[in-house]
């Protein structure tokens, strides 16, 4: 099943040239999701082909840079027919003002638009499947983060096993492999745990928003398949990211090596790096020995199952 993320904005505070405000889409199967909605997000969905059937919304906070899209692109789905619900998750103190900016120019959606608040470590969609979790975050405005987090997969069904059992093929396979037992003509049983091997993980992306390196952070990401940090400064605005509660891509390395991570994506990156973008990728590399990414607009990551799955 294919789990694909796609940056649409990677820009810290403005944009440049080369990079939009901040604006992650995430596909996975048939669901699709926007992770913030920073200004000219329709924009750069139809410039990257990435579909326009989004089915909620996860704001990390409720700075410009990651909101001022969301008018916009509402209106478009309006005009382009849209008649299935929205639904807008923001933190906790934030669903005024979204609902203020939704309705900012007099436009009523034409379709239902419903905006939710969150609090920090709640699950906000429980799915059979995976569930989507906040994460308490260090910004200087009530803030989370999200991790999408999948459930373990059945176990590979071992079908030579189950023929030197006795099992014919068909029916009695997918039974044993949904955790049942089955009984043979001759009355033999066989049990699920003799041809089912232990179950699988699932995959695990992390998004922080804006935030210091965080504890909460670093516990949500143990082992995650992917990492999206913010790394808006390199070391020599260290004090800067402090003040602003941002973090340094150095940082965002440290805690990736803590927690495990598989793959690390820097984002949110200041505009004063825009001709020097490889001193955060070589200050993050003294600190993490795992696979980094330096977000770039456009740029899309599949990710895959755990290679022990």
């Amino acid at each position: 099943m294919s789990l694909r993320v796609t940056f649409l904005g990677t820009s810290g505070a403005i944009p440049t040239t080369d990079r939009n405000p901040s604006s992650i889409f995430l596909r996975r199967s048939g669901e699709a999701f926007l992770f913030d909605v920073g200004e000219g997000t329709q924009r750069q969905m139809m410039r990257f082909g990435t579909g326009f059937d989004v089915d909620a919304v996860f704001l990390t906070h409720a700075h410009g840079d990651h909101v001022l899209g969301l008018p916009g692109l509402i209106q478009t789905w309006g005009f382009n027919g849209r008649s299935e619900p929205l639904v807008i998750y923001t933190p906790e103190g934030t669903r005024t003002s979204v609902v203020e900016l939704i309705h900012a120019i007099g436009h009523e959606p034409d379709f239902p638009v419903s905006v939710e608040e969150v609090s920090p470590g709640s699950t906000i969609r429980d799915r059979e499947e995976y569930t989507i979790r906040t994460i308490a975050v260090d910004h200087d405005a009530p803030a989370v983060g999200y991790a999408l987090v999948e459930a373990d997969r059945k176990g590979r069904f071992d079908r030579e096993r189950a023929e030197e059992l006795g099992v014919p093929a068909g029916p009695l396979f997918s039974r044993l492999h949904e955790g049942e037992s089955v009984e043979l003509e001759d009355g033999t049983v066989v049990d699920p745990d003799q041809v089912v091997g232990p179950s699988r993980p699932g995959r695990t992306v992390v998004y922080t928003g804006d935030t210091r390196p965080t504890h909460t952070v670093e516990s949500a990401a143990e082992d995650a398949d992917l990492l999206i940090h913010d790394a808006t400064f390199a070391d020599d605005e260290a004090g800067r990211a402090r003040e602003t509660r941002h973090s340094t891509a150095r940082e965002a390395a440290r805690l990736a090596s803590n927690a495990g991570v598989k793959q690390l994506v820097l984002t949110h990156v200041s505009p004063r790096y825009a001709g020097n973008t490889g001193l955060l990728l070589r200050e993050a590399r003294d600190a993490f020995d795992g696979e980094i990414v330096l977000a770039e607009d456009g740029r899309t990551i599949e990710v895959p199952y755990p290679e022990s799955a």
